[in-house]
């Protein structure tokens, strides 16, 4: 089956998700737009040439976004990236604003598949696009905790020396500083994490905060990570496989919460979001979980009173 994406932003994050979805073979045709058409056109031919050894069918090729109309999926990666010592929040006002004129952009020709965000802060800015698109949660969220929870799984198979598929793990809230894990949820090796040698809540939790920005710190941004992690959720969407993955989306009610995004487990198939599942926290976990979701519901009024400002 011909299955086209198409990535706004065709910057570190962008080109990545797009080389990853590439390599994966679950998408027939790849389209990359930039405000930078030079930009989207030279990461395109770089990726193309990545499909020689070994041979792959895609079609990875420049475009517009106005061509997410009749594609299955699209990834909004526009933005600027963070600077050693910034936060994801610092990011809001000019992460809103840019995403106010990508909706506008797209009001002729809005997508017609599933659209994830990617720009940061992840929550509040897939909160602005599913809003100005006017799109369900089923199909519209961001790639939320996703990130966060690859890394602390990749930290607790460090501590512990268990191989990360014996990990079952989960960053709940904010994708950024005050994202929590629910420990009491957590298996390794099918025990519970507590019983494992080596293992180190404070430290895992702290490591999962940190690893981001050193990554920045070291070499400027972060791209492999999210892009493997966003190209994993896409094939799972386009071949309607079940899976349960952290994403940042609309709840409804669910941990008690209403018209906010944050990184919650999400059942996903072929048809996008089928359900939020709600795991039970302990009064600690509980009160983690109101601080991180505080911080969403400020930073998402502040995006409210950017847009209408506008």
């Amino acid at each position: 089956m011909h299955r086209k994406a198409v990535i706004i932003g065709a910057g570190h994050v962008g080109s990545h998700v797009a080389r990853a979805l590439a390599a994966d073979g679950v998408c027939g045709e790849i389209v990359l737009a930039d405000r930078l058409p030079e930009k989207a056109a030279a990461q395109a031919m770089d990726i193309a040439d990545a499909l020689s050894w070994p041979p792959r069918a895609a079609v990875v090729r420049a475009g517009s976004a106005t061509e997410c109309a009749d594609a299955e999926v699209t990834v909004v990666a526009i933005g600027k990236p963070r600077e050693p010592g910034q936060t994801r929040l610092d990011l809001l006002g000019d992460s809103v604003r840019m995403i106010a004129e990508l909706a506008e952009q797209l009001q002729c020709s809005p997508p017609g598949g599933f659209v994830i965000s990617i720009t940061n802060p992840c929550d509040i800015i897939a909160d602005c696009l599913r809003r100005l698109l006017r799109l369900p949660r089923e199909r519209a969220f961001g790639t939320g905790t996703l990130l966060d929870t690859a890394r602390l799984i990749r930290t607790l198979h460090e501590q512990t020396g268990q191989p990360r598929e014996a990990i079952d793990a989960v960053v709940l809230g904010e994708h950024g500083d005050s994202s929590m894990i629910p420990f009491s949820a957590l298996r390794i090796g099918g025990k519970p994490a507590a019983e494992a040698p080596g293992f180190d809540p404070e430290a895992a939790l702290r490591r999962t905060h940190e690893i981001g920005m050193d990554i920045i710190e070291g070499k400027g941004s972060t791209e492999f990570g999210i892009g493997q992690a966003t190209a994993y959720l896409v094939r799972c969407l386009l071949t309607g496989t079940r899976a349960v993955l952290p994403l940042s989306a609309e709840l409804r009610g669910e941990y008690g919460l209403n018209g906010i995004h944050c990184g919650v487990p999400c059942e996903v198939d072929g048809q996008g979001i089928r359900r939020i599942v709600e795991l039970p926290l302990t009064p600690e976990e509980q009160a983690a979980f109101d601080h991180t979701a505080a911080v969403l519901q400020k930073h998402t009024l502040l995006a409210e009173e950017i847009l209408s400002a506008r």
